[in-house]
């Protein structure tokens, strides 16, 4: 046993130091981003933001909504191939969508029917979701899947620490997802007692990331290993915390349920609508998607109504101009330069949420 006394730091932790900045107006800041990769060679640019691969959001009508918004969709893991061939006879748009798989047989053989169909090729992105990225088995399905879609952008995770980042991207991940129980749908700290404090996580995850970099033969840099920053978004501020920690990309299912968009069933209470959020380990997604709960599993996710959102186009637009805006406060032009020009200051946690309490009180 070894107590690590650093100190680590979620979200709300910190605040951002203003910077003088010869920004006139929050349309000067370029919040869309181009990457290159460390082993495929896609190019993508877009708007660094992805849905959760949950049920709630990461479906095929939050996709037909996100696309244009150039925002990418990871679906959740419980599509059959005969949906994904009907999907496809009206969606063409594979830079904004990732097919999400675990690392069990069945997941493994999905993707490889969805192969020989033809199908993977409308992806750019494969997502391989598990909770626990620190099982070896799971390093040997990223080489598996980088051997059977050798060009396409592979992220994987979950893993909170540096040289589990290096070895995801060793192992033929482009994209290392970060984070182990920061969601709001998420259980697992309650349960395990494991997991990390998420800005943290993605300082040192980013740091390790960012330092695999390949190179042209004229030196010129080819790609670099890359992170999300899975979970743990509370308000539009931590999103540019993120960024600001160096998270190349954002996950959240948090910004993406509870809409009219959203998936889960609408439920009126008292006058007041609601939608139902849920967590892909929870109990009702266990046994709506896998028919059971497995007798060796425990809960890890949550179930829970949360209150109608309204029409998440006022919420992007909100969550767009909030990052603008931050790039005004600290001087930033775009948002690749965000962690350059980022100065967090630690706050007493304690009197910042005792003043949340007494705000929204009131």
């Amino acid at each position: 046993m070894r107590i690590e006394e650093d100190i680590k730091l979620d979200y709300s932790d910190v605040l951002l130091k203003p910077k003088r900045s010869t920004l006139e107006s929050r349309k000067e800041v370029r919040i869309e981003r181009r990457f290159k990769f460390y082993h495929s060679p896609k190019i993508w640019e877009g708007i660094p933001i992805m849905t959760a691969n949950m049920a709630t959001c990461g479906t095929f009508e939050m996709a037909k909504f996100l696309a244009p918004h150039k925002i990418i969709t990871t679906f959740h893991k419980y599509y059959s191939v005969e949906q994904y061939i009907d999907f496809f006879k009206e969606f063409n748009n594979p830079n904004y969508i990732a097919y999400t798989l675990g690392s069990r047989d069945e997941d493994i053989s999905q993707l490889q029917e969805m192969i020989a169909q033809n199908l993977i090729d409308n992806f750019s992105f494969i997502c391989i979701d598990v909770p626990n990225g620190y099982i070896q088995k799971f390093l040997k399905t990223i080489t598996l899947i980088r051997e059977l879609c050798s060009e396409h952008i592979i992220i994987a995770g979950n893993v909170v620490s540096n040289e589990m980042t290096e070895e995801i991207i060793l192992a033929g991940a482009d994209i290392v997802k970060v984070g182990i129980g920061p969601g709001s749908a998420c259980t697992t700290r309650r349960m395990t007692g494991v997991g990390y404090p998420q800005l943290s996580a993605v300082i040192e995850c980013g740091d390790a990331a960012h330092g695999l970099c390949k190179y042209n033969t004229d030196g010129s840099k080819k790609g670099v290993g890359l992170i999300i920053a899975d979970g743990g978004l509370v308000y539009p501020s931590c999103a540019a915390k993120a960024y600001c920690g160096g998270a190349d990309f954002i996950m959240s299912g948090t910004f993406f349920s509870g809409f009219e968009q959203s998936a889960g069933e609408t439920v009126e209470k008292e006058g007041q609508k609601f939608k139902e959020y849920f967590g892909s380990s929870s109990n009702k997604a266990m046994k709506e998607f896998y028919g059971k709960k497995e007798s060796h599993r425990a809960s890890e996710g949550r179930y829970t109504l949360i209150p109608h959102k309204g029409d998440l186009a006022d919420f992007l637009q909100d969550l767009f101009g909030a990052l603008r805006s931050t790039g005004t406060y600290i001087g930033a032009r775009k948002l690749k330069e965000f962690p350059k020009r980022a100065t967090f200051i630690r706050v007493n946690r304690q009197l910042n949420t005792i003043h949340e309490k007494y705000t929204q009180g009131n």
